[in-house]
C-alpha cells in the first residue's frame, strides 16, 4: 500500500454511502474496510491491516480493569464496522456512525497517511477555526524537525 495522503471533498447519497476518491482507491487494497469513530468529531476508515494493528496494539496497552482503558476501547473499538467498498467506489456510512459524527451532506475526506478520516465540512471549517493558532504552535515546535 502506498501512503494514503490528499484532501477530496464528496457528498453522502440519500442511502448514506460516500463515494471514496479514485486517487485514494487506487491506494487502498482490497475492498473490504473497517470504519469507527475517530478521536475528533470525525470518522476513521482502515484498511484491515492497520485495523488489526491499532486494535492489537490498543488491547495489549490497555486493561479492562481500569475506568480510562474502557472509556478507550468503548470510542474506538465498540463502534467499529466492517464496510465493503461497491462496483462504483461508494462506502456505506451506517447510521450511527453518521450521527454520532454529525455526518449531513457535503463531507471531506482526508488521506492520512496509513488511514483515512471522514468530516462533515462544516465540522471540520469548525475545527480548523477552532484550533489554527494551536496547530501554528505545534509547528513552532517541530522547528528543529530537518528533512
Amino acid at each position: 500500500m502506498n501512503l494514503l495522503t490528499g484532501e477530496f471533498r464528496n457528498s453522502l447519497d440519500e442511502k448514506g454511502r460516500l463515494s471514496l476518491p479514485a486517487r485514494l482507491r487506487g491506494e487502498l487494497p482490497g475492498s473490504q474496510f473497517v470504519l469507527t469513530q475517530g478521536v475528533d468529531k470525525c470518522l476513521w476508515l482502515f484498511p484491515p491491516e492497520q485495523w488489526t494493528a491499532l486494535s492489537t496494539k490498543l488491547m495489549e496497552s490497555t486493561s479492562l480493569f481500569q475506568a480510562r482503558s474502557r472509556l478507550v476501547q468503548r470510542r474506538i473499538l465498540a463502534p467499529a464496522q466492517e464496510v465493503e467498498v461497491d462496483k462504483l467506489g461508494r462506502i456505506p456510512v451506517p447510521q450511527s456512525l453518521r450521527e454520532w459524527a454529525g455526518l449531513t451532506k457535503e463531507c471531506v475526506i482526508l488521506g492520512i497517511t496509513k488511514y483515512i478520516e471522514i468530516w462533515d465540512a462544516d465540522e471540520y471549517r469548525k475545527y480548523w477555526d477552532e484550533n489554527e493558532s494551536e496547530f501554528r504552535a505545534a509547528a513552532e515546535e517541530l522547528g528543529e524537525l530537518t528533512l
